[in-house]
């Protein structure tokens, strides 16, 4: 202790070098004292000194401290001195940064130190495995020096980390110590863990992070807690940013349920505490890195709808009808709204339901868009708006016919209580803010976006300008405000009304020649464009000169030739006279090349630092993208290329549709060839049951034969033994119970008779069915089933042949029992007559003889039946090989007519493949024409494009010219 207080008292007094000789003087001291207590007295000194002096410890002590780390585990205090000691060296203490060159230094000094600690990986495993420790005297400071090392070199500790043994899950334990400080720091530590590496934050997931953070902030007070809350909601955004894995486990984990008690935050005009708002904001910002437009669209649509389910959304829209709520938090919860409900039908629906708390009751959207078109709010939040009204039209057609509905005269309220999204869009529109006219214009366009129907609804739209005078058009009053330009006083950008209208107007003409002829029906639209692009004007000019290029390509591109003075030819033949095709076409590029436009097409979300950023939006980026270049080749295109296209495009649609017409009928033949099919099976299955009963028939027969060999037997005893009466009561005695059992087996073959009778009814009826079916179908029958049937009839045909073959043995069979009968009538009439035997036996014997010969003729009978049976089927088999012959005969015809037209589309397919490789080489001759008139000089020019227009007039007087010419 006397050194360590000598050391310390001579830092200040001394000079440098002793500082130094200290320093290493205690290095020497932790490397070869053997007690303890002094390696532990130096350590903590050199600690003291680690501080102010933090290159001279690093240099030499480092090394030393290490192998304390390594060789003095089992003392807590020695180790933690170390670590504090290595923390000091290593990390960028902000209370070191006095002088502005400290700052440098100290970074510099801890990226150095950093890069020779992991220099030997085995340190970093060193350090995890000291983290196990409960101690607080090791746990604490290893966090910390942890978390150092990650903030310095993170990429390389990530690696280190993530390859060693359980190294993520012994600081997933972090989270559980019961001290809030190691536990806290726990989480600093996994935010810098898990930044910016996929593979470590999937393992941190599943390691069960997502349940211990929301127990933390729930512990905490939710959006009341205090930092700890920031900082556990900024390592949950780590896990789930950029992370489709994570963002599936968080969904499937019922993870997004526990979010919404965070934003019960009620009505409250109390103020909002600075960390409240941090940490609200943070979790609204949670929210949206669930439904983010970049996520995958299936995962984000099933995040929407678990938070519509288990009620977050409507948490949100309460947040977003309440008052008193900080302006940045509101902006913030619309911008979540909107990507909640962004492309999600039920969420879209559910959020046109909501009113705000006013008296009357007024819908959320039309309070939003009183917000947008309201030049006193903040910019930011009529973005936000302008997002959320996007983001509730975006693919909504049913929510962009309301709002279109709201502007036509049959739904507007003559009353003038109320207002709607309509009359509000309207009017930011004519206003004389240009922000609000850009933002009208725009989500004016998303309630048109990829919907013609509302296109042509929209042009039913009119507006009373002025007392006294007609209504106007909407499409009329936005080319005159258009055409006006400069000449209304507006606040704000002076390009930024004209852009927005020229957007609207683009969107609203493309893929609508309707509205195309509308457009070109005023005859002042066309000569304004073309003067727009033929002027000269400076560069805040030209993109406005794009945007009027691409309106007129629309109507080219787009129209229908209705209009006879406007037809596509006569609109080009314009463009190449008063501005140039090159021309055009350059002041078409101006849009695309604009700085803005590639901003505004990277997120949907409009997120602009200033109104004057506010030019382009998302959707008509994509709208320019897909437009300019067929544009440039309609404007290129010759009137006979037009034509021809016209006629490929025709007979493609007649092609496409006798398709069509042929696809649907082979439809229909499948699905009635599956009927035909089941009710062959079924037939097959009826045979089947027939053939088995056949069989029982034929078994019983056979029993039958047996019982009567019985009975001769029986009767053959009776004659040898004439003259036993015993015997005779004996064989009385057995006979009525034989008699019986025929008897009854007799009513079996008749129930059996019976049943099979109706079932031969009912297959004679299918069989009618299916001639009646057939009939009908000889022109739609399929060449698939035609094996298969011939199968089938070649299989009923040895049915059939089997059955005859079992008639035959049946009829031979009959007839040996009938000869077999003869002689036993003869030997009892023999009996009877040799042996007078009493009346009781003669009796008996009668019976006996009456029963053999009713049992006799029941078997002719049957026999006589199946035979009937037999001959129907095969009939039967006869008429369905019939049909099938003819069903085979037809499926060919139709196979024929079915090649021959594949090989008609065949060809078709090939003449517009040769159309379009003579398209091609016209376009190449064209350019090569071009090439070599620039270089024959610019009079040559003039005359081709005279030419080119079809002028003749010009081009007599050009050659009367260069007669003159040539006789001087």
């Amino acid at each position: 202790m006397n050194f360590l207080r000598g050391v310390m008292g001579g830092q200040s007094a001394g000079p440098q070098h002793t500082e130094a000789e200290t320093i290493q003087k205690l290095c020497d001291r932790v490397a070869s004292s053997t007690l303890l207590d002094d390696r532990r007295n130096a350590v903590r000194a050199l600690k003291s000194l680690s501080k102010k002096y933090r290159l001279e410890v690093g240099i030499q002590a480092m090394e030393h401290l290490i192998h304390v780390l390594q060789t003095d585990r089992s003392d807590s205090e020695i180790i933690g001195y170390s670590l504090d000691t290595l923390y000091n060296i290593i990390s960028n203490d902000e209370e070191e940064e006095v002088e502005e060159n400290a700052t440098r230094q100290s970074e510099d000094l801890g990226s150095q130190f950093t890069e020779i600690f992991i220099k030997q990986p085995e340190n970093v495993t060193l350090l995890l495995s000291l983290l196990e420790e409960f101690d607080f005297h090791v746990r604490w400071p290893g966090v910390k020096l942890l978390t150092s090392l990650l903030k310095q070199l993170g990429p390389q500790v990530q690696q280190i980390i993530l390859v060693s043994p359980m190294g993520v899950s012994r600081l997933m334990d972090l989270l559980a110590d019961s001290r809030e400080v190691i536990r806290n720091d726990g989480v600093l530590l996994l935010q810098a863990l898990t930044r910016s590496n996929g593979a470590i934050q999937k393992i941190v997931a599943f390691e069960n992070a997502f349940e211990r953070l929301l127990d933390i902030i729930t512990e905490e007070g939710n959006s009341d807690g205090g930092i700890v809350v920031e900082d556990c909601l900024i390592l949950l955004q780590n896990l789930l940013k950029n992370n489709n894995s994570n963002q599936n486990f968080f969904k499937e984990g019922s993870y997004i349920q526990r979010m919404k008690p965070w934003f019960e935050v009620g009505d409250e005009n109390s103020g909002w505490s600075a960390q409240k708002v941090t940490n609200l904001h943070l979790m609204l910002q949670l929210v949206r890195v669930l439904v983010s437009p970049t996520n995958p669209p299936g995962a984000t649509s099933s995040c929407q709808k678990a938070m519509f389910q288990c009620g977050l959304l409507q948490q949100l829209c309460t947040i977003l009808m309440a008052t008193g709520i900080p302006a940045d938090i509101l902006t913030e919860t619309i911008n979540t709204v909107s990507e909640v409900i962004r492309g999600c039908q039920v969420n879209q629906d559910y959020f046109a339901s909501v009113n705000a708390p006013s008296n009357p009751p007024r819908p959320a959207i039309v309070v939003l868009l009183m917000s947008m078109v309201n030049e006193r709010q903040p910019f930011v939040l009529r973005c936000a708006v302008l997002y959320c009204f996007q983001c509730f039209l975006y693919k909504n057609q049913k929510g962009q016919g309301e709002i279109v509905a709201t502007l036509l005269p049959s739904t507007i309220d003559a009353t003038g209580n109320s207002v709607s999204a309509g009359q509000l869009l309207c009017g930011g529109l004519f206003s004389t803010d240009s922000l609000s006219n850009w933002c009208a214009a725009v989500a004016l366009a998303h309630a048109l976006q990829e919907n013609a129907t509302q296109k042509e609804q929209l042009l039913r739209v009119q507006l009373a300008t002025s007392i006294g005078n007609p209504p106007v058009s909407l499409l009329q009053q936005c080319t005159n405000i258009l055409s006006q330009g400069d000449k209304i006083d507006r606040r704000g950008s002076k390009i930024q009304t004209r852009v927005g209208l020229l957007m609207l107007l683009c969107t609203w003409l493309s893929n609508c020649p309707i509205a195309v002829t509308h457009f070109l029906h005023n005859s002042a639209n066309v000569p304004f464009l073309t003067g727009q692009i033929a002027e000269n004007l400076g560069e805040e000019e030209q993109l406005v000169q794009g945007l009027c290029a691409l309106l007129l390509g629309i109507s080219i591109y787009f129209n229908d030739n209705s209009l006879e003075n406007y037809v596509k030819e006569k609109l080009k033949q314009l463009i190449e006279k008063r501005i140039g095709k090159e021309n055009f076409i350059e002041k078409l590029g101006f849009i695309s090349k604009h700085e803005l436009y590639s901003r505004a097409s990277q997120k949907p979300q409009p997120n602009f630092p200033s109104p004057e950023y506010m030019i382009f939006d998302h959707e008509f980026t994509k709208l320019v993208k897909e437009l300019e270049g067929v544009i440039t080749k309609a404007i290129y295109k010759s009137s006979e290329e037009d034509k021809k296209e016209e006629e490929v495009k025709k007979t493609l649609e007649q092609h496409d549709n006798i398709v069509t017409h042929y696809k649907n009928m082979i439809r229909e033949q499948d699905l009635q060839l599956e009927d035909l099919k089941q009710q062959v099976s079924t037939l097959k299955c009826q045979n089947e049951q027939l053939q088995t009963a056949v069989t029982q028939q034929v078994s019983q027969i056979q029993q039958h034969k047996d019982q009567y060999n019985l009975l001769k037997i029986q009767l053959g005893k009776d004659n040898h033994h004439q003259g036993s009466y015993n015997d005779g009561a004996q064989m009385n005695g057995i006979q009525p119970e034989e008699i019986s059992r025929l008897r009854e087996e007799i009513e079996e073959l008749k129930s059996n008779q019976e049943l099979l009778q109706s079932q031969l009814a009912e297959k004679d009826s299918l069989i009618e069915n299916l001639k009646s079916r057939t009939s009908g179908m000889n022109e739609q029958s399929s060449a698939t089933a035609s094996a298969r049937d011939s199968e089938q009839v070649a299989e009923l045909k040895q049915e059939v042949a089997a059955l005859k073959a079992q008639l035959n043995s049946k009829s031979v069979e009959i007839t040996r029992l009938q000869t077999e009968k003869h002689d036993l009538l003869q030997k009892t009439e023999a009996f009877s007559k040799s042996v007078p035997v009493q009346g009781e036996s003669e009796n008996v014997i009668a019976a006996k003889t009456t029963d053999v010969e009713g049992r006799l003729s029941a078997l002719q009978q049957e026999t006589k039946e199946l035979k009937n049976e037999i001959k129907a089927l095969s009939e039967e088999r006869t008429a369905i090989k019939e049909q099938l012959d003819s069903s085979n005969s037809t499926i060919a015809i139709l196979q024929n007519e079915k090649d021959k037209l594949e090989s008609e589309i065949i060809d078709s397919k090939k003449e517009q493949d040769d159309l379009l490789v003579l398209l091609a080489d016209q376009d190449q001759k064209i350019l090569s024409l071009k090439s070599k008139l620039k270089d024959l000089g610019h009079p040559v020019v003039e005359e081709e494009d005279e030419l080119e227009s079809g002028d003749q007039e010009d081009e007599d007087e050009e050659n009367e010219e260069v007669k003159d010419q040539d006789s001087t």
